[in-house]
């Protein structure tokens, strides 16, 4: 579970630079090890100087439908933001009514890092 947490600090410190991350479970950690089950987690930043700032904390919600895997991801701190949804591709959904919208300012790296954790979890689960 470890490495599985480690992997993703690691995409979120390359694609949501100049912030360094940690990664931990919200809830209890899934049963069995299984790091493509249903799981919430917290991605915490940190400066360079290893200050906190839970104005860039984002929670990602990892869950299947069916044989799919999707991602959710939402600002901690902003809870009007709107969410990221990603599945076999990216939707932004406004928050309050999860109606589609376009993509925020600042988006294309949150993106990225969700294509990123997307494709670690499939090739993981092959």
């Amino acid at each position: 579970m470890e490495a599985f947490l480690a992997d993703i600090a690691k995409a979120a410190d390359l694609c949501l630079k100049p912030w360094r991350h940690a990664v931990r479970f919200k809830g209890d950690a899934p049963s069995g090890g299984d790091t493509t089950s249903d799981c919430e987690l917290l991605i915490e930043a940190r400066d360079a100087a290893g200050s906190r700032v839970p104005d860039r904390d984002l929670e990602l919600e990892i869950y299947r439908s069916g044989a799919d895997l999707n991602l959710m991801l939402s600002s901690v701190s902003d809870e009007a933001a709107p969410l990221l949804w990603h599945g076999s591709h990216p939707v932004w959904m406004q928050a309050s009514s999860g109606e589609r919208c376009e993509r925020p300012a600042g988006g294309a790296p949150l993106e990225a890092l969700c294509r990123r954790i997307r494709a670690q979890l499939v090739s993981d689960s092959l």
